[in-house]
């Protein structure tokens, strides 16, 4: 239906002058009530090659005219409307943003009708909402569109969730409820595709899990869980420390790269060789010899290498004494679990270090350098008879029995070297309780090479590392109660992955733990995952998608490079995760503080009511055929009302979102409610 005729083209807005028969704002086409001159409706123009060109209207006008200039046209009527184009509807039924050949002066503007609307988001036929709450067909509905009242907007679910998508908006605008929307439509459905999902969402502020504790469909299993609480719904999240790889370890500990990451590479190596060989202590004997013939190697090499240096012997005799002494007080837990006579053979073996290490007169008569060969035997088991010293300090060797009282057992090299060929791969599990008593050692190894600030250059990370092993924020990496062999195994435990039927849906609440706690927590959860997805191969990588939601994401993708994780994650998931079916669906009330990186990688955008400047030039940058249009809706919508853009829609719509039922635990505070009893 015609209403009036373009009086005015120019590059980005046209006028138009309604007819004098267009008494009111309101039209009704086949039983269907249309509202067109109203801000934010469409109309429709025709250009010289027939394309038609959708318009927004952006401002009402009643014009008080003179002249009668237009009444040969029937343009008498002293209404008129500016209108923006959106884009193009091709003869060929194919819609596209932006306009090519503009429309001539007095083309006729005619209604947009729901037939148009459905040609351009290509949507299949509304069907009814049934008692659930739940569609049939490939679509979730949204909510109502604000540009044709009463208009049902539905989103395609491959093209929402084959991209990354950022929901933005301030706090209270409706981000909560759109995504608790959202996932509620998908797990409600009444077929396979809501067995087949897969989403982990990260609940930083503890609100999601009262928005699915029901109505979903039966056959979707939802799994709530917290970090170091078990209470009600919610079961204990765990993740395995062992599980950390070695740069998640250095971002953790706050160490460098450069000089500090060799020396928690030796202490991650060392932890692991000692629980490979003490993980049976009163069981295997054999595996106990090991250590102990593991670690008298290790103490001799630290005495030559304190013996190799350029020093006086005093000096050198001091540090090689703090060393043993040192050795002494880290294996003093560990001895008491040891068998008693191997505990007395390391004893012995310590005390005959500490008697060759003595000085006489400033000189030490080359004590150590003649013992320490005797330390290593040469083929045969032999013992070192400590009673047998001369003058000179030095003692010899004998074949005595084992069980004599004087004795300690020599040095099996070989079986020494082949347990430091150990070697931990990722996702090894070791006992973390290690670390210390391996820290002492690698901290010994290093001053024996004369690297005596040491202790200086690791003080902060070792700082770091009391507080991974005392700090309650950090329980849920060190108490394990699950078996888990691997990360594979603990993928599979923890999210069922691999395993489609199970654990569609997973929440996170993560509103108990600190900042660092829960970047650690996202982004070893997250490199887990993409690791996992990076060795799909062919039709695989398409196969069982897993979807991330990440509330309030500019915690921890932030733009700047002060953050734990010095290479964050998602920005490679952001960059990478497409081709291997991993996808972030991302919430922040601050899109100024998000990394660039992940947001331009995002392919569609619901932008909730936006304030901040800072902020809606960022909404600028990346809404397509921006106008100052749109900046003024950001600002002004209603919390629960979206401006929505990118591959889900074929043009940016304003949606108000319909409420999740059950919705999430998102409320504001009634103050006079919790003032003033209305008793």
């Amino acid at each position: 239906m015609k209403i009036g005729k373009i009086i005015s083209v120019e590059y980005d807005k046209f006028r138009i002058k309604l007819f004098q028969s267009t008494k009111t704002s309101t039209v009704s086409i086949e039983g269907q009530v249309y509202y067109f001159g109203n801000i934010g409706s469409y109309l429709k123009t025709l250009n010289p090659t027939g394309d038609t060109i959708i318009c927004e209207v952006i401002s009402v006008l009643d014009y008080n005219s003179e002249t009668n200039l237009y009444s040969s046209y029937n343009l008498d009527s002293s209404r008129e409307l500016v209108i923006k184009p959106v884009g193009t509807i091709t003869k060929s039924k194919d819609f596209n943003m932006g306009i090519g050949i503009f429309p001539s002066i007095y083309s006729d503007v005619s209604i947009v009708t729901t037939d148009d609307i459905k040609q351009i988001l290509s949507s299949t036929k509304v069907e009814p909402i049934d008692e659930n709450y739940s569609r049939i067909h490939k679509e979730i509905e949204l909510g109502y569109s604000k540009n044709m009242i009463n208009y049902r907007v539905n989103l395609n679910i491959n093209r929402l969730f084959n991209i990354h998508t950022a929901v933005l908006g301030n706090s209270g605008s409706g981000k909560s409820n759109t995504i608790a929307h959202i996932l509620q439509n998908v797990y409600r459905k009444k077929n396979n595709y809501a067995k087949g999902a897969k989403t982990i969402l990260f609940d930083v502020n503890g609100e999601y899990n009262r928005a699915f504790e029901s109505g979903l469909y039966s056959d979707v299993e939802s799994i709530f869980y917290k970090p170091n609480v078990e209470e009600g719904a919610y079961k204990k999240f765990e993740l395995p420390y062992y599980l950390m790889n070695l740069d998640e370890w250095l971002a953790f500990l706050l160490a460098s790269d450069r000089t500090q990451k060799p020396f928690w590479d030796k202490v991650l190596q060392e932890s692991f060789k000692f629980y490979k060989i003490l993980n049976n202590l009163t069981e295997d004997v054999t595996e106990t010899e090991k250590f102990i013939n593991y670690i008298k190697w290790k103490v001799k090499n630290i005495l030559h290498n304190i013996n190799s240096q350029v020093d006086s012997d005093t000096s050198k005799m001091t540090s090689a004494k703090g060393a043993i002494a040192q050795i002494r007080k880290t294996f003093t837990e560990i001895k008491k679990n040891l068998d008693e006579s191997l505990s007395s053979d390391l004893s012995k073996f310590l005390d005959k270090c500490n008697d060759v290490c003595g000085i006489s007169f400033g000189t030490n008569n080359n004590s150590l350098s003649d013992a320490l060969p005797k330390f290593v035997h040469n083929g045969t088991v032999k013992h070192v008879l400590i009673s047998q010293l001369n003058q000179g300090g030095y003692f010899t060797t004998t074949v005595e029995a084992r069980s004599n009282n004087e004795t300690f057992k020599q040095i099996d090299e070989a079986a020494a070297i082949e347990a430091d060929n150990e070697r931990l791969k990722e996702g090894d599990y070791f006992d973390y309780k290690f670390l210390k008593t391996a820290i002492d050692i690698v901290l010994l190894e290093e001053e024996a090479k004369g690297n005596s600030r040491i202790r200086e250059f690791t003080s902060t990370m070792l700082s770091r590392l009391d507080y991974f092993l005392t700090n309650i924020d950090n329980a849920f990496l060190r108490d394990i109660k699950g078996s888990y062999k691997n990360y594979n195994d603990y993928l599979k435990q923890t999210f069922g992955i691999g395993d489609k039927t199970k654990k569609q849906l997973i929440i996170i609440d993560t509103s108990e733990i600190g900042a660092d706690a829960l970047e650690l927590m996202t982004g070893i959860v997250s490199r887990m995952l993409f690791d996992y997805r990076k060795l799909k191969t062919g039709e695989d990588r398409r196969k069982e998608p897993i979807h991330l939601i990440l509330d309030e994401a500019h915690r921890y993708i932030k733009k700047d490079t002060d953050y734990i994780l010095k290479e964050n994650i998602f920005e490679r998931i952001a960059r990478e995760g497409r081709k291997f079916s991993l996808y972030l669906l991302i919430s922040s009330q601050r899109p100024s503080e998000l990394s660039p990186t992940v947001l331009s990688q995002c392919g569609n955008y619901i932008i909730h009511r936006i304030q901040n400047e800072i902020d809606m030039k960022f909404v600028y940058s990346v809404l397509p055929y921006f106008s100052e249009n749109y900046t003024i809706k950001v600002k002004q919508q209603v919390p629960g009302e979206a401006l929505i853009f990118g591959n889900c829609v074929p043009m940016p719509l304003h949606v108000k979102v319909h409420e999740a039922k059950p919705a999430p635990n998102s409320e504001n505070c009634d103050i006079s409610k919790e003032w003033f009893d209305y008793k």
